[in-house]
């Protein structure tokens, strides 16, 4: 898989720079052999930079997939069909979480690809068993309701019956007076919430709330984002960790790269077409985060290699959570929120993970009115790339 953009004809090109940076380092995380993307791109230097983990990197795949659906202009050798068939009949195959397959639902759409028969099936089942939805988390959720959405909204209508179940199970379950989300809809995890259960499931109401217009799934997405904006840290930072119950940051760490410049960026053009006041300011202020705009004062790109840095995080927790749990745990009881640490004691996680270009792909590929960001100079090609 290769990308050649001419130095002459850059300004020709249909993509904006920072998408044809996306694309540049999906080449170096392309596994040809598996015909998938991988789950992690080393950057400390290692001769073999890419690892493959085989349910992560089918997932992320698709989720590369998803984003390349809003590309004008891709690799003249990428066959997304092939890819997508490929990577989605190997959901049956592999021990994957249920919102693998809801991306898959969801990048079919949009590519306009059929699902095969074997995951449709699968996928059926996972949908019409309402008693197995008490294991769903967050992600699960909010990927298999946006996947149902995205079939209906592109023709499949068989898909549509699912949406008003999934919906109601959100509503019940997971929506706290906080006006955050919860993780899960029940158990003693369920008000550890990420990041991540706050974007999934706010996208997910927007895409529920747009389609069949009703009014209190927008009304719950944007009480969510509304809440988001308001705990964004001094510099721009998503943070990772919430108590859902009281609505506070339990800890900023890690803060990951992908939200600021894909995952947030996804999430807050919603907020913008439904009018929530600061999305656009908070969109621009979380990506320029990347750009160096943080506290240690260095972008989180790697621009020889077209790649991201996946996050800042506490020095003493590069290989271990439990310092995070304990600390999470010991906020929630003593109802104390949490800031950022000293600069001094946070470092960087060196790798690059391709679903993390997949976000960049889907957040960017069609928006033409935030050339601040996607032409801003960062992106653009170096005349030579070392090792080329």
């Amino acid at each position: 898989m290769k990308l050649v953009v001419p130095v002459a004809a850059k300004e020709l090109s249909p993509n904006s720079p920072l998408v044809n940076y996306a694309l540049r380092g999906l080449e170096r995380c392309w596994l040809p052999r598996e015909r998938r993307w991988s789950h992690i791109y080393h950057l400390d230097g290692r001769a073999s930079p890419n690892e493959s983990m085989a349910h992560s990197d089918v997932f992320y795949t698709l989720n590369v997939l998803l984003g390349m659906s809003r590309v004008a202009e891709l690799p003249a050798d990428i066959d997304l069909s092939e890819i997508f068939q490929r990577n989605a009949m190997s959901l049956t195959a592999l021990p994957v979480r249920k919102y693998a397959f809801g991306m898959a639902l969801w990048a079919a759409a949009e590519l306009h690809l059929p699902i095969p028969e074997q995951v449709r099936f699968e996928l059926k089942a996972i949908l019409s068993d309402e008693s197995q939805w008490s294991a769903f988390r967050a992600q699960d959720l909010g990927m298999l309701l946006t996947g149902v959405i995205a079939q209906a909204r592109a023709g499949e209508r068989e898909w549509l019956g699912f949406a008003g179940q999934l919906y109601r199970f959100l509503k019940e379950r997971f929506r706290s007076q906080s006006g955050l989300f919860f993780d899960a809809p029940s158990g003693f995890r369920r008000r550890f919430a990420s990041f991540a259960t706050q974007t999934y499931l706010s996208i997910a109401c927007y895409q529920y709330g747009e389609f069949t217009g009703d009014v209190s799934a927008l009304v719950m997405a944007d009480a969510c984002v509304g809440n988001l904006i308001a705990l964004q840290g001094p510099q721009g930072e998503w943070p990772w960790f919430f108590d859902a119950v009281s609505g506070r940051v339990l800890d900023f760490y890690e803060v990951y790269s992908v939200h600021q410049y894909g995952m947030a960026p996804a999430l807050l053009e919603w907020a913008e077409r439904f009018g929530r006041r600061g999305a656009r300011d908070a969109l621009v202020k979380g990506f320029n985060w990347v750009l160096g705009h943080n506290q240690l004062c260095r972008s989180m790109l790697v621009p020889e290699l077209s790649l991201t840095i996946r996050s800042q995080v506490r020095e003493h927790e590069l290989k271990t959570r439990a310092p995070r749990i304990l600390r999470a745990l010991r906020n929630t009881w003593l109802e104390k929120g949490k800031a950022l640490v000293d600069s001094a004691d946070v470092t960087i996680r060196l790798e690059c993970r391709s679903y993390e270009l997949g976000w960049i792909l889907w957040s960017f590929g069609q928006r033409a009115d935030l050339r601040g960001l996607s032409h801003n100079a960062a992106f653009e090609q170096p005349s030579h790339l070392p090792g080329d």
